[in-house]
This record gives structure tokens, sequence and C-alpha cells, in this order.
């Protein structure tokens, strides 16, 4: 059997691309491994109607949705290779099986390189985040503190005084320039140059000289790439953002290889779940409209 669409990631970017192209009776599979980069949270945010609402219980909504229309086949599993051209592609999965495809979907989300902080990698998600439209609010305009990682850490502690006082944390990760400095002052910014040795408690930043100050919450930028090289590997040009790499695509989500294209946190920046939704669905309406016009 030859789909029409192999989606290769099932969270929200893939799951609203594959239900523009299912609402048009188009075959579609999406294959899944079933890790979400959000698997940490206990609940989202930011995402209108589903606010508070655990993010597996949102994907479990979302996909039973999905197994309504009879076109689609969810596979679970992980997709190791793709090889092929426009209306003939294959797609191996790390079980050996392969399945054919007239277009591809890169959705496979990205994989997060955190600073290598003692106690920090326990906290993502619960304690420490990346995005304040998604988490700011919930800390209910309590002392936060930044954790530097490199420019886009800048960018952070200048806007999150909006959600309560600021710590930036330099932490040996960024040069701060007099002119930066004055912004970040005038934003109410407390500067702490002290290196971090550990995260301590819920939210608590122990210093190298032995202080430990308590936060709400804690905010880093981490570093960026799609959660698999397949997109790589088949020839997908991979490009830089402030936030690491990423697929490159067109305003179409096309990317250089025809017939393929990508969407959500893997070829766009920045991330939320309703900008990977909203990504993911135009991908799925341009797919479809290759799969009608050529």
């Amino acid at each position: 059997m030859t789909h029409d669409v192999i989606v290769i990631g099932g969270s929200y970017a893939g799951m609203a691309a594959a239900l523009q192209l299912l609402r048009a009776h188009r075959k579609v599979m999406i294959i899944d491994k079933g890790q979400r980069r959000n698997r940490f949270a206990s609940q989202a945010h930011g995402f209108l109607g589903f606010g508070g609402i655990a993010p597996g219980e949102i994907f479990t909504t979302a996909k039973s949705q999905l197994e309504n229309y009879p076109t689609l086949v969810w596979e679970t599993g992980l997709a190791t290779q793709v090889v092929g051209a426009n209306d003939d592609f294959t797609v191996t999965l790390q079980t050996g099986e392969v399945h054919k495809g007239r277009r591809i979907v890169f959705a496979t989300g990205v994989s997060d390189a955190l600073p290598a902080i003692d106690g920090l990698a326990e906290r993502w998600g619960q304690h420490v985040f990346h995005c304040p439209y998604c988490h700011g609010y919930e800390l209910g305009k309590g002392d936060i503190g930044v954790i530097a990682t490199g420019p886009m850490s800048i960018h952070q502690a200048k806007l999150l005084p909006d959600w309560g006082k600021v710590t930036f944390f330099v932490n040996g990760a960024v040069s701060i320039d007099s002119d930066t400095r004055a912004i970040l002052v005038n934003r109410g910014v407390i500067i702490e140059e002290t290196p971090i040795d550990r995260l301590d408690g819920g939210a608590d930043v122990v210093l190298a000289d032995g202080r430990a100050l308590p936060f709400a919450g804690i905010f880093t930028a981490s570093i960026n790439a799609p959660a698999t090289p397949i997109a790589q590997e088949m020839g997908c040009r991979i490009v830089e953002t402030a936030l690491g790499t990423m697929i490159e695509t067109d305003e179409s989500k096309k990317t250089n290889i025809p017939g393929v294209f990508a969407c959500g946190d893997a070829a766009r920046v920045p991330h939320a779940i309703s900008l990977a939704v909203g990504d993911g669905a135009w991908a799925g309406a341009q797919v479809h409209a290759s799969l009608v016009f050529g």
C-alpha cells in the first residue's frame, strides 16, 4: 500500500498536519515513537482551550479524534531512514519494516540540550522552563532566575521582568556590554556574576560561594536540534537559528527536497504548542495542494 502522505512524528505539529489531509480523504500514515518534548511538564499553558491540561491528556484527545478518520494508519515506532523521490518515498522503521508514501512530512520535534548544572535536568519542565508565555503566569509574579547559555539568554532576561523580579545568572556563558547592562538594570534585572554550583530544593540556585537563592521558577534557553537526524541524513538542509538548528523550509513548509515538507519545532522558531499546531495545519494544507496541483 502506498500512502498519500507519511508524517514522521505524531505530536502537535504532526497531528495538525495529518488532520488537514485526513479531512481531504487522503491516506495518511503517522509514525510516532511516543516521546513528546513536553512530557516533563505536568500541565500545558498558553494553548487556547487547553490551559492547565496535562500534555498527555491533550495528546490522547487529539489522537482519538484523528482515529475517527478511516484513512489514518497510526504506526508506533521509530523511523530511521527515508529514501526515494517525489511520489515514491520509502520509510524504514527501526524494526526493519518499510512503508511507501507519495509525500513526506518531518514533524520530529526537537531535543533540548540543557546547561550542565547539577540538578537542572531533574527539574526541567517542573521548575525550570524555556518559555515564559507557557509557564510564566503560574509563577505568580514571584522571583525568577534566568540561567545564561548564550545570547538568547539576554533576550530572556530582558523579557521576563513582566512575570516577576529577575536575577540573571551569567555563569560564564555570556558577555554583557555596557549598553546591554544598562537595559537590564533599567528593567530591574539583578545581574549575578558568581558561578552556579547546583540547583537544590524546588528552584533554589546554590552559588559557588555557598549562597542559596530561592526562586518561584527558573528559565534557561536550551540548545535545540531536530530530535532525530533522519531529515538531515536524507539530505534536507539544516540551518542555524538563535536556539540551535532546524530543518530549513520555505513559506509553504517545503524543504529543499521535492515532495518533502517539515513543520513544528523542528522547522520553526520560536517554540510553543499553539505555534506548532498552526505550523502543522499550514503544512498539511500545503502538502494537500502539492498532491492536487503537483
